[in-house]
C-alpha cells in the first residue's frame, strides 16, 4: 500500500504565480486590473477567439451569457445529463428549461445523433460539455444549430487546450465558457472566461458582470481615466480580480506542457487497464481532435464486483489513493428528481455510467510511481472483491 495519501488532483503552482501574486498586492491593483486585461488578451490569443470576457467562474459566464441571450421563462436549452450542476442551474435560475439527451458509452459526451428528436419550437440554445476534456462532435451538433436558428453555447470547462479537427476550443462558431477552477488544467483560485465571434454579445456579458458600469472600475483610477461612469442595465459583480489573472498569466503558458503530462498519465492508466475486465476505460472519439484529460475517468462495472463504486472508491482510499465523482449524472439529483423528472430508461448510458463512474488521481506532479501506485491499488481492490 501507498504509504502517502495521493490526491485525485492537486493544482500545479510555482514561483512565477506566487511572485505576480505578490507583486499585486504591492501594487495597490488588487481587485479588477492590468493583469486581468493581460490574461484575457493572452488567453484569447491562445484559444484564436475575437473576443473574451474574464469573470469571477464559469458558471458567471454561463449565468451572464443566457441573460444576454434573452433566454425567457419556458424556453428549453438542450444540454447532457453528465455535467456539473451549475450547467443546469444556471438555465433554471434563468427561467430556462433544460432538455436532456443521453450520452454516448465510450466518451461520455452528449449524442449529437441523439439531439434532434429533443428539438421543439421552444428550443433555443444547445449546450454541449466537453467531457473530461475531449471535444464533442461539433460539427453534426452546428449543423442542426443553422437547420432550426439555434445558439451553440459550448460548456468548455474541461476543454482549455482542447481541439477539434484541428482547431481549438473557444475559436469555434459558438460562445465557449472555461473554468479556472483549481482542479482544471490551468487555474486562477476562482474564475471563468467567455470566449465569442459575437461583439455585441461580449459587450453585454461585460456590462452584465460589473453593474452595467460603462466604465471598469480600474480603468475610472488610472492616470488617463476618468471618475465619471454611467450605468447602461442593471447587472452583477462577476469580475476576474487582478490577483487570480496574475496566477493565470504564468499558467496559460504551461499548459499544453501539462496536458502532455496529463495524456501520458491517461495513456499509461489506458494501456495498465486495457484487459481489466472490471474497468470500462474512456474511449477516443473517432475524429481528429486534442484530448486535453482534465479528468481521466473509468466505469466500474459493479456487476462483476461484491462492492458498489462507493466503496469501490472508499477501498481506494484506504490504499491512500484518492478519487473524485464526476458525475453522478444531474436527473439522479433529489431537486431534479423532483422538479425534472425523466421518463424511466430514457437515459440508459447516463443511468449506466453515473453508478459505476470514478475519477482517479490525474495531475502535471504525478509521476509514472504515482500513477503505478493508483494501477496497483485498483487492481487491489478488484481482486479482494470479485465475484
Amino acid at each position: 500500500m501507498r504509504k502517502e495519501f495521493l490526491p485525485f488532483s492537486t493544482p500545479t503552482i510555482d514561483d512565477a504565480e506566487i511572485n505576480e501574486v505578490v507583486d499585486s498586492l504591492r501594487s495597490g491593483w488588487i481587485t479588477t486590473g492590468p493583469k486581468v486585461k493581460r490574461f484575457e488578451e493572452a488567453f484569447r490569443a491562445y484559444v484564436g477567439a475575437p473576443f473574451a470576457v474574464p469573470l469571477s467562474s464559469a458558471t458567471a459566464g454561463l449565468h451572464l451569457t443566457l441573460l444576454a441571450l434573452k433566454i425567457q421563462e419556458g424556453d428549453e436549452i438542450i444540454t447532457t445529463p453528465m455535467t456539473f450542476v451549475s450547467t443546469l442551474s444556471m438555465i433554471v435560475l434563468c427561467g430556462g428549461r433544460p432538455v436532456l439527451v443521453d450520452i454516448e458509452p465510450g466518451t461520455l459526451n452528449i449524442d449529437a445523433a441523439k439531439i434532434r428528436e429533443k428539438i421543439s419550437s421552444r428550443t433555443r440554445a444547445i449546450i454541449p460539455v466537453h467531457f473530461a476534456g475531449q471535444s464533442c462532435d461539433m460539427d453534426p451538433i452546428f449543423a442542426l444549430a443553422t437547420e432550426f436558428g439555434l445558439t451553440v453555447i459550448e460548456d468548455a470547462a474541461h476543454a482549455a487546450g482542447t481541439e477539434y479537427k484541428g482547431r481549438r476550443i473557444g475559436s469555434l462558431d459558438s460562445i465557449s465558457i472555461f473554468s479556472f477552477h483549481p482542479n482544471k488544467n490551468i487555474t486562477t483560485g476562482e474564475g471563468g472566461m467567455v470566449c465569442t465571434k459575437d461583439e455585441s454579445l461580449a459587450e453585454e456579458v461585460s456590462l452584465l458582470k460589473f453593474h452595467g458600469m460603462s466604465r471598469e472600475a480600474w480603468k475610472r483610477f488610472t492616470a488617463s481615466g476618468t471618475p465619471n461612469y454611467d450605468i447602461l442595465l442593471p447587472g452583477f459583480k462577476y469580475n476576474m480580480m487582478d490577483i487570480q489573472a496574475a496566477i493565470g498569466i504564468h499558467q496559460l503558458p504551461k499548459l499544453d506542457g501539462f496536458i502532455d503530462k496529463r495524456t501520458e498519465i491517461a495513456d499509461f492508466y489506458n494501456r495498465e487497464f486495457a484487459h481489466v475486465a472490471e474497468l470500462a476505460i474512456p474511449a477516443y472519439a473517432p475524429y481528429a481532435q486534442r484530448h486535453a484529460w482534465h479528468l481521466y475517468t473509468p466505469l466500474v462495472r459493479v456487476e462483476r464486483l461484491s462492492i458498489d463504486r462507493d466503496r469501490f472508491m472508499a477501498e481506494l482510499k484506504q490504499e491512500n489513493i484518492g478519487t473524485g465523482l464526476h458525475y453522478k449524472a444531474i436527473h439522479h439529483h433529489s431537486w431534479y428528481r423532483e422538479n425534472l423528472p425523466q421518463a424511466e430508461g430514457s437515459l440508459p448510458n447516463a443511468d449506466y455510467a453515473s453508478d459505476r463512474i470514478l475519477s482517479l488521481p490525474l495531475f502535471p506532479k504525478m509521476t509514472l510511481d504515482d500513477a503505478r501506485d493508483v494501477v496497483e491499488a485498483v487492481k487491489t481492490v478488484i481482486a479482494r472483491n470479485r465475484k
